[in-house]
């Protein structure tokens, strides 16, 4: 099972680093569907892989052609730790006030399911789609506050909503939003992480299997950086779609069963 979850986490985090994705929305349904681990510590591994993930992706970038926009991204970014915070916060009062995993695990599924079928449709017409141009201060702050409370309540680093979002909003293309996306992923998983261990709530994990979980992460982040290049946008919209109807099906099953445990 060590094996497993370096294999997971290193396909998840080449496929996330490609697409910008965070690799986290792959990893968590995943081992929703098949790990015995509690949600809890499901969404720190998830999230300890993905921030490893986008630590050393963001490295690597800043020999790329494509670069996170500095007054955006910073903007986009600081609204993330708040939203990281926030996130958590949620995620740990839900936590208490429902006891047991099932309605936890449940409501992070269908939320999870909701979130990727508006994306995917998105995506299938965004060519049809005149983005919403908008970069006041306060409006940046206040998208990087959602999409990074969207992203620690969920454990899944960042997700599909950023990209949808950066394209609509910030007019980006394929690959600068994938960028970005990972720029945000990136602070808002450092400060959940932050408050989780400032706060003592740290799960029961196997520290193999969070090695193993990180090695992969890292190893996917240097070798998708490395085919990024190779990929043109549409081709990088198209591993997002197909990665997006996976995501569905098993979100699908996952929210299925937990709701049917309730």
């Amino acid at each position: 099972m060590i094996l497993f979850y370096f294999i997971l986490s290193l396909a998840a985090s080449v496929v996330g680093a490609i697409s910008g994705i965070g690799g986290g929305v792959i990893i968590k349904p995943l081992m929703d569907s098949i790990s015995p681990f509690s949600v809890s510590t499901i969404s720190f591994l998830s999230g300890s892989t993905v921030l490893s993930m986008t630590t050393v992706a963001l490295v690597r970038s800043k020999n790329s052609p494509v670069s996170v926009d500095k007054r955006i991204g910073t903007l986009l970014a600081l609204g993330g730790v708040a939203g990281g915070f926030l996130g958590k916060y949620l995620f740990d009062l839900v936590k208490v006030r429902f006891p047991g995993d099932q309605i936890l695990g449940a409501t992070q599924s269908l939320l999870l399911l909701a979130m990727t079928v508006g994306v995917l449709v998105f995506t299938l017409y965004k060519n049809q789609i005149t983005p919403f141009h908008r970069d006041g201060n306060v409006f940046c702050l206040v998208i990087g506050i959602f999409l990074g409370s969207l992203a620690s309540f969920l454990g899944i680093g960042g997700g599909p909503i950023n990209l949808a979002v950066l394209y609509f909003f910030f007019s980006m293309d394929s690959k600068t939003a994938a960028l970005n996306s990972l720029f945000i992923i990136f602070f808002s998983q450092l400060t959940s992480l932050a408050f989780t261990i400032s706060l003592g709530n740290l799960p029961p994990f196997n520290s193999t299997i969070l090695l193993a979980m990180i090695t992969g992460g890292v190893g996917g982040a240097v070798i998708g950086s490395a085919v990024s290049a190779r990929f043109s946008h549409r081709g990088v919209d198209v591993l997002f779609m197909g990665v997006m109807g996976i995501i569905i099906l098993i979100s699908l099953r996952n929210f299925l069963i937990q709701a049917a445990l309730i």
